[in-house]
């Protein structure tokens, strides 16, 4: 089982990223997918979920009208789509797969938002 993160790099505020998390190992489509992120000396918090069929909830507050989460069953891959970046968004980001007691998380991909 895998899930590996890409698409994290440096952007000056202001910019966008698209990150992606790309599933192996397991039936992607029967799970929900989560992005999660970790600042600097803080707690990893959710951020976005999407269900195994599309429904989208569960917004963290800071990012609500700024990131958008979407997937593609076809592809096996959840992405994110994050736009207005502000340093407050620099941080680890992580993917996460979940169905019923079966958990997987990948190993996180670094966003930084600096001028």
């Amino acid at each position: 089982v895998q899930l590996v993160e890409s698409g994290g790099a440096l952007v000056q505020p202001g910019g966008s990223l698209r990150l992606s998390c790309a599933a192996s190992g397991f039936n992607f489509s029967n799970y929900d997918m989560r992005w999660y992120r970790q600042a600097p000396g803080k707690e990893r918090v959710r951020i976005a979920t999407i269900t195994n069929t599309g429904f989208i909830y569960n917004y963290e507050d800071s990012v609500t009208g700024r990131f958008t989460i979407s997937r593609d069953n076809a592809k096996n891959t959840e992405y994110l789509q994050m736009n207005s970046l502000t340093p407050e968004d620099t941080a680890v980001y992580y993917c996460h797969a979940r169905r019923d007691q079966s958990v997987y998380w990948g190993q996180g991909t670094q966003v930084t938002v600096s001028s």
